[in-house]
């Protein structure tokens, strides 16, 4: 069984991107390529059980075994010794990243205190979305009584769109609630 949205790319979105850009081909037309999702905690140097917690949170909300990362660098001001772990993050394609933009937009978006939408400002020019989420607590995969700390996230989609147009239009057929 494919993914809801998936299914809506295809029988609608598609030829609406099509009809409102002009594309010849149906391979011209932009299509999700992957979410990374990112939890950083410079934190994790005084205390690596937080970083424990966030493995085990962002697997629950991903579906997908996060990788542990390391600093690259030593950094004196920040007590960083390089080969530290720091944070953890997910690549998700096919199947699973359709369902967690599903989720992430008719679930988990919704939960926010005062949310009047995402930012129009936050594409990189090359078609990429990145949206910055304070509270992991807002997915409905995380129980409430067992978080230790509210920890943010960063959710990074990548699109093959060419501009940020393109990409903001893809997105907002797809139900990502840009302001009006």
């Amino acid at each position: 069984m494919q993914p809801r949205l998936r299914e809506r790319y295809k029988q609608d979105v598609r030829d609406k991107l099509s009809q409102e850009f002009g594309y010849q081909n149906v391979h011209q037309v932009p299509r999700l390529s992957k979410i990374v999702v990112n939890i950083g905690l410079g934190e994790a140097t005084q205390n690596p059980k937080l970083l424990d917690n966030a493995v085990e949170e962002l697997a629950q909300i991903t579906g997908q075994r996060p990788v542990v990362r390391r600093a690259r660098k030593s950094v004196a001001n920040f007590k960083l010794r390089e080969g530290q772990s720091i944070g953890t993050m997910v690549t998700l394609r096919g199947e699973r990243m359709w369902e967690f933009l599903d989720r992430l937009v008719n679930v988990a978006l919704p939960q926010v205190r005062d949310f009047k939408g995402v930012s129009l400002k936050a594409f990189d020019g090359r078609g990429n979305y990145t949206l910055g989420i304070r509270e992991q607590i807002i997915f409905p995969e995380i129980n409430y009584d067992k978080v230790e700390r509210i920890t943010g996230m960063n959710v990074t989609v990548c699109t093959t769109a060419e501009s940020d147009a393109e990409a903001k239009a893809l997105l907002g057929h797809l139900g990502m609630p840009f302001p009006k």
